[in-house]
């Protein structure tokens, strides 16, 4: 990989200890970067943070709620770049608990971005949100940047605030700093290294290696599924864009190409494919289970690519074979790392000569 725009570069990862997080810390790593986190402890079992080692140079257990903590390690780990992934990220962990989904979301990314205001060295801050932040009419159209926040449930709703909050930031404090700050609206990602509960993949892995059924809530339910890389290389070029030309940059989509949009049940039949194991197979809903949950969810990347070099690499079935080798190579005693790193370098491979100058520098 080349060592030039982030070489050197002091990078400050929330929620590194998260899947995403696990997986940004690890790739900026290997690009040269000075990486810090910021994250509460692993919160599953296994955890790919745990699994990969010493994918940061110096990390703080703490909680983003914590004012003064996340204030302290702003200060002492003068970061240049941020990338803030720290959230409550699950729909129906939201509706346990909304008001802790709205502390850790809203009040959390506040408090980062309050900490920043008062450091010298901060270039570039990515807040990563979620694609569950807009009002979703389900018309069947997906959505544009320019499109309405909203939120039905809590934690799409927290997201949608957070979203306002960095605005207000960005207007308010940083803009006439030359620091550039946007957000960054994701698809459903899949990868291996995700136990979370209550995510499709990480509980059809669970049942079928215990050997048992996967019962599925809404098999209908479309998302823009993509790898987890995907957005993760959209983060890592807006970063860079923000550093260079930071005026005017705002909010992205990070979706996957069009049409590769796919339902729940289409997601299972070629997860199951590539398994390969012996699974009790999957026992489908009819849709009415538990609270809502949106029916039809895609985005419209457009403008990633025509102003970051955005270009979704894998497809569907190219990102479910990877991740359920994945899973199987490692349940089977091969190294986190050796396959994250595998996988990494084999999405940067794949890249066109322009776009591994994006992600590299």
């Amino acid at each position: 990989m080349q060592e030039n725009f982030w070489h050197g570069k002091r990078v400050l990862v929330t929620g590194h200890t998260g899947f995403k997080g696990s997986w940004l810390s690890l790739w900026l790593k290997e690009l040269g970067a000075q990486v810090t986190g910021l994250s509460l402890a692993p919160q599953t079992e296994p955890s790919l943070h745990r699994l990969l080692g010493a994918s940061t140079d110096d990390t703080d257990i703490l909680d983003i709620r914590d004012r003064d903590a996340v204030l302290a390690h702003v200060l002492r780990s003068r970061p240049e770049i941020v990338f803030h992934l720290a959230a409550q990220a699950l729909v129906r962990a939201g509706y346990r608990d909304p008001l802790g989904t709205f502390e850790v979301n809203v009040r959390g990314t506040a408090n980062l971005l309050d900490a920043l205001r008062a450091s010298e060295d901060v270039r570039a801050v990515v807040v990563v949100t979620t694609d569950k932040v807009y009002n979703n009419p389900e018309n069947g159209l997906a959505f544009m940047e320019s499109d309405p926040l909203g939120g039905h449930d809590p934690y799409s709703a927290s997201k949608a605030a957070a979203e306002i909050v960095a605005a207000s930031y960005r207007n308010s404090y940083f803009a006439g700093r030359n620091v550039g700050l946007a957000t960054a609206r994701a698809g459903n990602v899949i990868g291996g290294g995700d136990w979370a509960e209550d995510r499709l993949i990480p509980d059809a892995v669970r049942a079928w290696q215990a050997g048992a059924a996967l019962h599925v809530r809404r098999p209908k339910a479309i998302r823009p599924w993509q790898h987890v890389l995907e957005p993760l290389g959209g983060y890592l070029g807006l970063a860079r864009r923000l550093w260079e030309a930071p005026e005017g940059v705002e909010a992205f989509n990070f979706g996957p190409n069009h049409g590769e949009a796919a339902s729940v049940g289409a997601v299972l039949r070629l997860a199951e494919r590539h398994f390969g194991g012996k699974g009790a197979g999957v026992v489908l809903g009819d849709g009415s289970e538990g609270p809502h949950e949106a029916g039809y969810l895609v985005l419209d990347s457009s403008k990633a690519r025509s102003e970051l070099g955005y270009y979704p690499r894998w497809g569907l079935s190219e990102t479910l074979r990877r991740t359920m080798e994945w899973y199987r190579a490692q349940r089977e005693g091969a190294d986190a790392l050796s396959l994250c790193l595998a996988d990494i370098r084999d999405f940067v491979g794949t890249a066109s000569q322009p776009e591994r100058e994006r992600l590299a520098g």
